[in-house]
């Protein structure tokens, strides 16, 4: 009951406000998004400290006569991670309501929709309902970009169904193939990840099974060479809207990997890690030459996002404790720059008369140094400045790669250096030179402060102490791995 507490009040917000007069409404909704962040403080307050197995665990039976149950728990892989999407949905949906949107109703039920959707997937202890959730981000994404998004939303929007909706199908295909092929010998057909590990499936069977499920979540997250829906999407989604996109919504492709692919398929993800690897570096070298070039704010964040989530997916596939260690720790840490980069991003656009090019941007810190001090911040955290949580991140990844495929390794270091020539590039030209002639340099509001400085506060809390972290998701992760202690899977 604890977890279905958590992933349905979203939802039920979403019905209650429709049915509340304006502006009552979207606070409400903003209102609840705080209450659920709460609870999920109060989750993690009630967590071991040292880690430990799943909590507050639910079973039962959904669909008997094909396996499915609806099965919840946390552990130190998901538990951050909820606490990430409940903290980035609390301030989005402030930011949300401090706007005015055309049917704001139906805005904000898609947003608590979304809410319900990404912590069902990061709960679901079962495959089938793992997928359930998955495809249901789908659906209010779909109306959040394509009825309240900026230019050419119907195109963006067209592609990012496209995309989306194939890897699901291929998802589905292999959660559906998964199920069936492991139950041998008079065992019943089970979707439950308990069963799952436990039972054996052929080497070849692993390995088609692995690639339908990585092209669903490698778009997802987005990878290289499957990102083709994101400049468009960034470009037209909502700025509230993108801060989860971004920061939280590429994380539950990462988190399939550890949370499904890893211990049901461990032949399988060994068969192709050397593929993932290479999947891997081309994204960060990529996505960091591709910041470099951009002009349009949103696609040098955008761009970054695929160089990180490429260090993330590194970190994965060393199937080495601290890559996979740094690659939890990662997701935590980039979803917790970038949602205070976007907001930032929306403040200094208005600041410029809604221009989001850099071109435009200049001289924004001369009478704004409050702002300036927290986007300095954001910015060094992003490109892993020492004494930073991305820092402590990317160290952990680059142990384990170097630990298992050196070479690749070290092609990948140079991602580090071409962070910080982007970041600062891109400090430098909002924030820096002559005041431009379409710009207004104002100190940050109340609100824009509210918003961004709880969060740079977490980002330095985790670069001091990131054994907060380490500490209670190290059992769980390592877990996961192939020929780990704990790993009962052996094929």
């Amino acid at each position: 009951m604890t977890l279905t507490i958590l992933v349905f009040v979203p939802l039920a917000t979403g019905l209650i406000q429709a049915f509340l007069p304006r502006p009552l409404n979207k606070w409400f909704a903003a209102a609840a998004s705080v209450g659920v962040l709460v609870y999920s403080i109060a989750l993690l307050i009630n967590y071991p400290s040292s880690g430990g197995g799943l909590k507050w665990a639910t079973d039962h039976v959904w669909i008997k006569e094909l396996g499915i149950h609806y099965s919840l728990g946390v552990d130190g892989l998901n538990l951050f991670l909820i606490l990430l999407t409940t903290t980035l949905w609390a301030a989005a949906t402030i930011a949300a309501a401090l706007r005015d949107w055309d049917r704001p109703r139906n805005f904000f039920f898609h947003l608590m929709l979304a809410e319900t959707a990404v912590l069902g997937a990061f709960v679901a202890q079962d495959v089938a309902l793992f997928v359930f959730f998955f495809d249901l981000m789908l659906v209010p994404f779909y109306f959040l970009i394509g009825t309240w998004g900026g230019v050419r939303r119907v195109e963006a929007t067209t592609k990012f169904v496209i995309y989306t909706l194939v890897g699901s199908l291929l998802m589905l295909a292999a959660a559906v193939a998964l199920g069936v092929l492991s139950a041998k010998g008079g065992q019943p057909i089970s979707f439950d990840l308990k069963d799952l590990t436990q039972r054996t499936l052929s080497g070849g069977d692993q390995e088609w099974i692995f690639l339908l499920f990585a092209l669903a979540f490698l778009v997802k997250m987005p990878a290289f060479p499957l990102h083709g829906w994101m400049p468009d999407a960034y470009r037209a989604t909502p700025m509230p809207v993108l801060v989860l996109l971004s920061g939280v919504l590429s994380k539950v492709g990462a988190y399939g990997f550890l949370r499904i692919v890893l211990p049901t398929m461990p032949d399988g993800s060994q068969h192709f890690q050397e593929l993932m690897i290479v999947i891997a570096v081309i994204s960060i070298l990529y996505g960091s030459v591709l910041a470099f070039s951009q002009d349009d704010a949103r696609l040098v964040v955008g761009y970054s996002s695929v160089a990180q989530l490429g260090f993330i997916t590194l970190g994965i596939f060393s199937l080495d404790p601290k890559g996979a260690q740094g690659a939890v720790f990662q997701m935590v840490n980039h979803g917790l720059v970038i949602g205070p980069l976007f907001l930032i991003i929306g403040a200094l656009a208005l600041r410029a008369h809604g221009s989001e090019s850099l071109s435009r941007w200049s001289g924004l810190a001369m009478r704004a140094p409050v702002m300036a001090a927290l986007f300095l911040i954001v910015a060094l955290a992003t490109l892993a400045m020492p004494g930073s949580g991305n820092f402590v991140g990317e160290l952990y990844i680059l142990f384990g790669i170097f630990s298992s495929k050196l070479a690749y390794g070290i092609v990948a270091t140079a991602g580090v250096a071409l962070a910080s020539v982007y970041m600062i590039r891109f400090y430098q030209r909002a924030m820096h030179n002559r005041v431009g002639p379409d710009v207004e340099s104002r100190e940050i509001t109340r609100w824009e402060f509210g918003l961004v400085a709880p969060l740079v506060v977490v980002i330095i809390a985790l670069g001091v102490y990131p054994n907060f972290v380490l500490t209670r998701s190290e059992a769980s992760t390592v877990s996961k791995l192939p020929n780990q202690a704990g790993n009962v899977a052996t094929r």
